[in-house]
């Protein structure tokens, strides 16, 4: 039998594909599956390109059944033949047939970061874990829809008593029993989220998303179809449409960010200044890697011979070469007239691209170094430093020398591993290069670097303000810029703090107020420790045999806690 499908679900399609936001969908049930062809169905009606293509992520078993396969293989026979017909298949199976669909187990969720797919399904709840959700969600284009598939509940909150695999880590001989803290958040936090609906498997808007009642459809864009970030994007690349190299590169630019970003490089390349230092900082997606490859393009254009790259792994910098070579293109350089790339042979860096040596005007080479190698460095003309927070603060300082260095870091998001490059290595270049202004001022010579700091906001995926990275950030403790406590000048002396027990139950109950707090203490957390991830969160939520303490002042009785941690254990 047919039924009517909520007009507020298609307004809420509708609008993402028109804002290029992303949504999530929360469906509950045994024929939760059935919903996804409908869903799929309506997202195609409102997306003017291609077909939008489908990552299904899962734990083991996709519960496709021997007979279900066979079918399978009987309904692509048809099809060939030009001999199926549309009203006698299960529209599920038609959709898996003809949905392009692409199959991933989560523990092999690490190889699809990169690629961009228009719904992502997300089965088996229970093997979720704050890693697995932040690399999955990543994925999705503006426009596109999350889908989280949940069986029959008696109650949605009895998934605070539900066994997440996770679980099986965190206990010990004194601790066997785990409480599901993390699953209660993050139930509630769905709740506030206004671009998120929790539905049952007949597509029944359910109470908890009572907030998207009063859904209205959003504004078209002007008469070209185009948004403001877009439009302005054009005027700046008509602008610079005859300035070469520089124009041809902005072309290649999918953000206004993006673009100005590979403007200020392209200035700092000219002006070609001994010790000055350009670093891009940006949360993931934002296309750094991508700017950096462009201003190599234009560094080789404007004459630079001795480029050197460096970064974790050259497996990390396989989009910053890609976007070198885009470079190149858009410059009319070809590959084996003007340009070679040389891949390594080292089994341990997988045939990753290690040098490129250009012979237009003259020999230039850009040759990737591992960073421990900066004894190599004394001919370098323009050392590029990708992922810079992944490499210990002493390496990257011993990196920076008496030439042009770009770096890039990757500040928040679930790849913001360690905030110390940023706290400690930015701020003393920032302090180093205004004192080297003054000093130039006052005619005394300071040894300084100039210092210039690039941060791009804008997504490539998807538009500003999206409200489904809003929510993940602030679901997962990931917007950790903002979150930092500023510690007074008169600080406590260490006789006068106390250690705090914290409550993890309240902590992690989604109040305004242990909300600030927790964002707080996982900012300390984060600029404190060299490495961690989202799963710290679900440690510190669900562990048993994990407790908190924070160091504070003394505090009256009475007094309001609005606090700033000094210290974390």
């Amino acid at each position: 039998m047919r039924k009517k499908v909520d007009e507020r679900i298609r307004t809420l399609i509708d609008n993402g594909v028109r804002l290029r936001h992303r949504s999530l969908f929360v469906i509950i049930g045994d024929k939760s599956r059935e919903q996804i062809v409908n869903l799929h169905y309506m997202l195609s009606k409102a997306v003017v390109k291609s077909r939008p293509t489908v990552l299904w992520c899962y734990k083991d078993k996709l519960e496709l059944s021997s007979h279900k396969k066979k079918r399978a293989k009987q309904i692509k026979k048809y099809m060939q033949r030009g001999l199926l017909d549309p009203e006698k298949v299960d529209p599920f199976q038609l959709f898996v047939e003809t949905g392009g669909l692409t199959y991933c187990l989560y523990k092999d969720s690490e190889r699809i970061l990169g690629n961009t797919f228009g719904m992502c399904i997300l089965q088996d709840f229970e093997a979720l874990t704050p890693n697995l959700l932040a690399r999955t969600i990543e994925t999705v284009e503006g426009g596109g829809i999350i889908v989280l598939l949940l069986r029959s509940l008696s109650s949605l909150t009895s998934l605070y008593t539900m066994v997440m695999d996770v679980h099986e880590r965190f206990r010990t001989e004194s601790h066997s029993m785990s409480t599901a803290r993390f699953n209660e958040r993050f139930l509630l936090s769905i709740s506030s989220c206004k671009a998120c609906v929790v539905m049952d498997d007949e597509l029944n808007i359910l109470p908890i998303s009572s907030h998207i009642r009063a859904i209205t459809p959003a504004p078209a864009k002007d008469s070209e179809g185009l948004s403001e970030a877009e439009r302005d994007l054009k005027n700046l690349k008509d602008e610079l449409h005859d300035e070469f190299p520089v124009g041809p590169l902005v072309k290649k630019c999918c953000t206004l960010d993006q673009g100005k970003a590979v403007i200020t490089f392209f200035d700092s390349i000219l002006e070609k200044t001994l010790r000055s230092t350009v670093a891009l900082l940006a949360a993931r997606g934002r296309g750094k890697s991508a700017a950096l490859g462009l201003a190599v393009a234009g560094a080789v254009a404007a004459g630079y011979s001795n480029i050197f790259v460096t970064a974790p792994s050259p497996e990390n910098l396989r989009t910053l070469f890609e976007f070198i070579c885009k470079g190149f293109d858009a410059l009319d350089y070809k590959e084996h007239m003007d340009y070679d790339v040389a891949k390594s042979v080292n089994p341990e860096f997988k045939k990753s691209i290690v040098r490129i040596n250009i012979y237009k005007q003259h020999r230039q080479t850009i040759q990737y170094i591992q960073p421990h190698e900066y004894a190599k460095l004394s001919q370098v003309e323009l050392l590029i430093i990708d992922e810079a927070a992944a490499i210990p603060l002493p390496v990257v300082k011993c990196l920076l020398g008496p030439y042009l260095v770009f770096l890039s870091s990757t500040v928040n998001g679930y790849e913001g591993t360690g905030r110390s490059l940023s706290l400690k290595l930015l701020n003393q270049l920032q302090q180093q290069s205004q004192s080297h202004d003054k000093s130039a001022e006052g005619s005394l010579s300071v040894v300084g670097r100039l210092f210039k700091k690039i941060e791009l906001n804008e997504s490539i995926r998807y538009a500003l303000g999206d409200p489904i990275e809003s929510w993940l950030n602030e679901l997962l403790c990931l917007d950790v810029t903002n979150s930092i406590p500023k510690i007074s000048s008169r600080e406590p002396p260490p006789d006068d703090c106390v250690l705090y027990y914290v409550n993890r139950d309240t902590l992690f109950s989604y109040h305004k107020d242990s909300e600030e707090f927790l964002q707080r203490m996982m900012a300390l957390y984060v600029s404190s420790h060299y490495k961690n991830s989202p799963n710290d969160l679900q440690l510190m939520a669900d562990a048993p045999a994990h407790h908190l303490f924070v160091l504070l002042g003394m505090l009256l009785v009475f007094e309001p806690i609005y606090i700033s941690c000094l210290s974390l254990g």
